[in-house]
């Protein structure tokens, strides 16, 4: 028997995932006018292994969905980035620029997810919790125009049908896999792992990032790829973490949480990162970074955020990323909407790649160099003790390492960062 095909059941665009890519994409969108499912398998609240930082890039992007970032809305906010290595600590202001705040965020992702969803839904969005999607609906041509789904407690099989589907469902991007998109082994990875701690460092207005990770339990210390972070949540607990790129030939073999622990019980006592100071699990996730998984349009479905390797490989930020992708997403299929033929909507459609790679394809390249270098403990070691000490070569680091250039009329740094974005091959 098929299922009738009801307007409820039907959209202009349908959106797998109502993480920061999927609310966004779906927040602009509805926006628009479009008639928008947002389709998300867990119910809100719901736990995601993040390091709760947000740089001036994410920043920008709540504010134009007109999130309310105040404080006494539970947000804390941070001037910059401190950062700690080779013997030495600097602290550096993010810097004052036209095209964004001069100042980042910290939120806990259980219920920062929960708000942009919420804020999606009140721009029009049909939000679906508990919709478990599985498998593409495809047309005979092997377009995508529709999604498979069990919805509810009760697991109810259901079908939704849409000309576009957004795939905003992660790293693990099942809908991705059925639709033969596959991750590219030569782009990098990296594994984040965090914790959170009742803390009296809890109201840092710092990012913290130590650039130096030891593994100091045999005989010799090691220094491992990656950089280990504090950042203050304002509720009276911290979040630490560590990233980790599988450049490192440790990548596979380490136990990381293990790691986290040891990296943990180095730090002064009193800053209270001891086990029974801990308010929850050591949890991991993937980063997957500089487009690893293309392409990012194929056959009716785009691929935002993590789906689609947006995560930056100088940083590992991905919010950010996963949010701006959802903005280029929304805008590319709106105007898609407006064309008058399949033919001239497809053309529209096929643009969205073009536009991320003009847009981060040759920082991504520069990225995928540069986490190539620091995989080399050696490089890693110089850089850190001679960079901390030279604060001019450090405000570059910053812009480059953040993103965080005027993308016009800049100053001297930015332009040498913009510049060599653009003559970098486009990822």
């Amino acid at each position: 028997m098929t299922e009738t095909v009801t307007s409820d059941r039907t959209a202009d665009v349908i959106v797998v995932g109502a993480g920061p890519a999927g609310a966004t994409t779906a927040y602009h969108l509805a926006r628009s006018g479009l008639d928008v499912l947002l389709l998300e398998k867990t119910a809100f609240p719901r736990e995601k292994v993040c390091g709760d930082g947000l740089t001036p890039r994410a920043t920008k992007q709540l504010i134009a969905m007109g999130i309310d970032i105040s404080e006494e809305a539970g947000w804390l906010r941070n001037k910059g980035l401190r950062i700690i290595g080779g013997g030495q600590r600097l602290q550096l202001d993010w810097p004052e620029l036209a095209c964004y705040p001069d100042y980042g965020l910290v939120r806990k992702r259980d219920d920062f997810d929960e708000q942009l969803a919420r804020q999606a839904e009140k721009a029009g969005a049909r939000l679906h919790e508990r919709c478990n999607v599985g498998e593409p609906v495809l047309d005979s041509a092997g377009r995508i125009t529709g999604v498979h789904a069990k919805l509810g407690e009760e697991k109810t099989p259901v079908t939704f049908h849409a000309p576009v589907v957004v795939a905003a469902d992660g790293n693990s991007t099942r809908l991705s896999l059925k639709m033969g998109l596959h991750r590219r082994e030569d782009r990098p990875m990296g594994v984040a792992v965090r914790t959170y701690f009742n803390s009296p460092r809890h109201d840092d207005d710092y990012l913290e990032s130590w650039l130096e990770l030891w593994d100091r339990r045999g005989a010799q210390d090691r220094l491992l790829p990656g950089y280990g972070w504090v950042f203050g949540m304002g509720d009276g607990t911290s979040n630490i973490g560590l990233g980790v790129l599988n450049t490192s030939d440790s990548f596979k073999e380490l136990d990381w949480r293990e790691i986290l622990k040891a990296w943990c019980a180095s730090m002064p006592a009193e800053w209270g990162f001891t086990p029974e100071n801990m308010t929850g699990p050591i949890r991991g996730a993937a980063l997957p970074m500089a487009f690893n998984r293309q392409p990012h349009y194929t056959r009716g479905l785009m691929l935002v955020g993590d789906a689609g390797g947006l995560v930056n490989p100088f940083n590992g930020e991905g919010i950010a990323y996963a949010m701006e992708s959802g903005v280029i997403a929304a805008e590319t299929i709106v105007q898609a909407q407006g064309r008058a033929t399949p033919a001239q909507r497809e053309l529209a459609l096929r643009r969205y790649p073009k536009i991320l790679k003009d847009t981060y394809g040759g920082y991504y390249t520069l990225g995928r160099a540069f986490v190539k270098l620091i995989g080399n403990p050696k490089v890693m070691k110089v850089a850190t003790e001679r960079g901390l000490s030279h604060p001019v070569l450090m405000r570059f680091a910053l812009k480059m390492l953040a993103n965080l250039t005027e993308p016009t009329g800049g100053d001297a740094m930015d332009r040498v960062i913009n510049g060599l974005s653009k003559v970098a091959p486009r990822a």
